[in-house]
């Protein structure tokens, strides 16, 4: 328990933070991947049908908590590349390129934290 916490209860579900993080994660993604799919896609990068199926891939692994760091750590390679090609087409400081930065930063605490509550890779 922490000294300086507002809300020292709540410290007993701390591990109920990744676990909203990884699933809005994974929807987020699970989205990305069926619009490309769909043939809608509009993001920086392939807007292809396989890259579509990896991010749905992916974000899968996320939402169900199954090696959650390695599927968090393909996210940030994904969301660096399309950071970077926001760079490269001079939209750097775009609205879009701060959903991007969010998205970075919650695959990012997944890799430190982990899945948390009720991930499938802490059954086995």
């Amino acid at each position: 328990m922490s000294a300086f916490s507002l809300f020292p209860s709540l410290l007993a579900y701390q591990q109920v933070g990744p676990l909203i993080i990884r699933v809005v994660l994974g929807l987020t993604l699970a989205y990305f991947g069926y619009e490309k799919i769909l043939g809608r896609g509009q993001s920086s990068g392939s807007n292809s049908r396989t890259y579509g199926a990896v991010e749905i891939f992916i974000s899968l692994f996320l939402i169900i908590g199954l090696y959650t760091q390695l599927a968090a750590l393909l996210n940030v390679v994904i969301l660096i590349i399309k950071i970077g090609l926001k760079f490269k087409e001079d939209k750097l400081l775009s609205a879009g390129i701060n959903y991007y930065i969010l998205l970075l930063a919650m695959a990012v605490s997944l890799l430190f934290t982990g899945a948390g509550f009720l991930a499938l890779g802490s059954l086995f």
